[in-house]
């Protein structure tokens, strides 16, 4: 069986948790006997598939693609339809939704959602983003649906007309084998909570920055990393302005080695969205043995359990609470640490994956 995967999150990522996903499953069929599989990509720069044959690869490549990230997109998305057009595969399994594949595509689709976001919370999100609309494109063509976490697969069916035996459940799952790798970040401050990811609306960020606030005023040394997300733009450098928060706040572009470094090191992991399909820097913080504060959504009480502290998720009051007693109470911290470590061991990336194969294997 040969499972063809697409271009679109490795072309438009260079570290991100989608794109690592897709990465993982290449690996896992690399393998796995009987099957194999074919990359939609010639030019990438994502970190995960450098090791992958591409046939436009290297420094004169770089040199000549790299200033424009739309030429890698359009050469990318020809290359794959081409080879939806030669059909020399067995299933397909894009890496976002991208719809471009539906007229040409004659084999059975395997999709993944991440997470129902754009439908449960519309308010957030521009009007003419095609995203929503694609996503259900996908899922009404899909033979095979995957959901990363029991919530996404309820969401998933309240939201969409979709038969329930299509739909099967895979968590995420994270390496427990390998030891991770740390760099060390230069001129990290001794005492700090890290935030890791995107900042915009849903992700709750300016909320957690307003119940941080007191605390951090109370207490000169305490900081607050973030990574993700793309650094600081005007609008929030104006925000830690306001809050007098300017010089307590850093931005690192971290690698995953240095991100490891941050959950080593931190005081505690908040992690304050409104809603998630899963949570992936939860599983990554447990590795780390970082403590972890969360908002109460539905996922996150799924995945993490016992293992963290929650807040309401709408309530600043309440998070300016549970940090200040978690930051004071370094042995709760510390049996936050020994319950992520026991949870994480529910989540083995081996698992994930053989489960991933199997979907692919009930189509052929």
């Amino acid at each position: 069986m040969n499972v063809f995967i697409d271009h679109q999150k490795f072309t438009t990522q260079k570290y991100g948790g989608i794109s690592r996903y897709f990465a993982n499953i290449i690996d896992g069929i690399k393998h796995s006997d009987n099957i194999t599989y074919k990359l939609g990509v010639l030019h990438a720069k994502n970190h995960y598939i450098q090791g992958e044959p591409l046939a436009m690869k290297g420094a004169l490549s770089d040199r000549i693609l790299g200033k424009k990230p739309r030429v890698d997109y359009l050469l990318n998305q020809y290359y794959c339809e081409r080879l939806l057009k030669k059909g020399d595969f067995d299933v397909f399994h894009p890496t976002y939704y991208d719809p471009y594949f539906l007229k040409s595509l004659k084999k059975p689709l395997v999709i993944t959602i991440h997470d129902l976001t754009y439908e449960r919370l519309p308010e957030y999100f521009w009007a003419q983003d095609p995203l929503t609309q694609q996503k259900r494109l996908n899922i009404e063509r899909a033979d095979a649906i995957i959901a990363i976490s029991k919530t996404t697969r309820k969401d998933l069916l309240h939201f969409f007309n979709v038969d329930p035996a299509k739909v099967a459940t895979i968590y995420h799952g994270i390496d427990l084998d390998t030891p991770l790798q740390f760099e060390p970040v230069p001129n990290l401050p001794e005492r700090y909570v890290l935030f890791v990811g995107d900042r915009s609306g849903y992700k709750n960020f300016y909320l957690f920055m307003n119940a941080i606030q007191p605390l951090m005023l109370d207490s000169p040394d305490l900081n607050v990393i973030l990574t993700g997300g793309g650094t600081l733009a005007v609008a929030d450098q104006e925000f830690l302005l306001r809050l007098g928060l300017t010089d307590r706040v850093r931005h690192i572009n971290a690698t995953d080695e240095q991100l490891n470094f941050l959950y080593k090191n931190a005081q505690l992991f908040v992690y304050p969205s409104l809603y998630e399909g899963f949570g992936l820097p939860i599983l990554e913080a447990f590795k780390a043995q970082c403590p972890i504060l969360l908002s109460d959504t539905e996922c996150f009480l799924e995945v993490a359990e016992d293992a963290a502290v929650y807040f309401k998720a709408t309530d600043q009051n309440d998070l300016t609470s549970k940090l200040s007693s978690t930051l004071a109470d370094s042995a709760l911290r510390a049996q936050l640490v020994e319950r992520g470590s026991k949870r994480l061991l529910d989540f083995p990336l081996k698992k994930s994956i053989d489960q991933t194969l199997d979907v692919y294997r009930s189509l052929t």
